[in-house]
């Protein structure tokens, strides 16, 4: 993908006057802003309608700005080099003398970060003097952004610009690891389960931490429609949404995926879900999706969204 560089420039400008302006990731887009302003990542929480006991998570160029925040180590580093940059996130200890606003920790000791693949924001991260936090482009506990036409979509003119960076390769939101205390997976995105967890220690402590991490809510990812789960034969009113392809077609078979392909039922999820609700259909019915590698991120982000309210 080329760069538009006058983009990149704007986008700076914005976000140096604590502005909040989409930006695109290999996950999902993200509603970013000077990570370090309290002025800055208090307007996410106010475009988002975000619970404010939500942290966000910070993004970051590389390790040298990284080291400003946070406490690391080499069980850090060791996972840092094999996953680095790409859809993980690391929960870490705060360094006392960290510039990062109360407002993206909740006033906890810890914080989310994480060092974004896609080559558009990696540009922008380069040219900026702070990290910025950039939790998914969308109202709180809706359909995470793929696209800049999502972000639009989700905010219309409440937010200044949108860095447009294609469609985000992996359509999930990321891996989150606790690094704090008992190393463990908090949220499961589009790595793999087992490439992770060998790398994990678990490490013998009475020390309980509270950590709090987004994306947690009882209800998430929600298109505000009706879904019912695995299922093998939808409802005549309802869109059907498949991971392979049937024999006989119909007008509300919508298709994540024509061969069982769990990588392209990530990507296509919440476009998919999207366009179902312009055509106006009233509720959702979803094949069922095998539980096993990526598969896990995507029935977890299904049975959020099916609660219901």
């Amino acid at each position: 993908m080329n760069i538009n560089l006058s983009n990149i420039k704007k986008a700076v400008k914005y976000l140096n006057k604590n502005e909040c302006i989409g930006i695109p990731t290999e996950t999902v887009y993200g509603l970013a802003a000077n990570a370090y302003s309290d002025k800055a990542t208090d307007k996410i929480f106010k475009l988002k309608k975000r619970p404010r006991k939500n942290p966000l998570i910070v993004h970051y160029y590389n390790l040298k700005d990284l080291k400003n925040d946070c406490k690391i180590d080499n069980q850090f580093l060791s996972l840092y080099s094999k996953f680095c940059p790409g859809p993980i996130t690391f929960v870490l200890e705060l360094k006392e003398k960290s510039k990062i606003s109360n407002n993206v920790t909740n006033n906890k000791s810890t914080i989310a970060v994480r060092f974004p693949k896609h080559k558009v924001t990696r540009k922008l991260l380069k040219n900026l003097n702070f990290p910025l936090a950039a939790p998914s482009a969308n109202i709180s506990k809706s359909i995470s952004a793929v696209c800049k036409t999502d972000v639009i979509e989700e905010f219309g003119n409440k937010i200044k610009f949108v860095l447009d960076g294609g469609k985000s390769k992996e359509g999930l939101e990321s891996t989150i690891v606790s690094l704090v205390g008992n190393q463990k997976i908090l949220r499961l995105g589009s790595l793999d389960r087992s490439k992770i967890e060998k790398y994990l220690i678990k490490k013998k402590t009475n020390k309980k931490k509270n950590i709090v991490m987004p994306g947690q809510g009882r209800i998430h990812y929600s298109p505000g429609l009706p879904i019912r789960l695995n299922i093998k034969r939808p409802k005549k009113f309802e869109a059907f949404l498949l991971i392979s392809k049937r024999i006989k077609s119909n007008k509300n078979f919508f298709y994540l995926s024509k061969n069982k392909n769990l990588k392209e039922v990530a990507k296509n999820l919440y476009k998919t879900l999207r366009k179902v609700k312009k055509k106006g259909f009233k509720q959702i019915s979803i094949e069922r999706i095998p539980n096993r590698g990526i598969g896990e991120a995507i029935n977890d982000r299904l049975l959020r969204a099916a609660v219901k309210k």
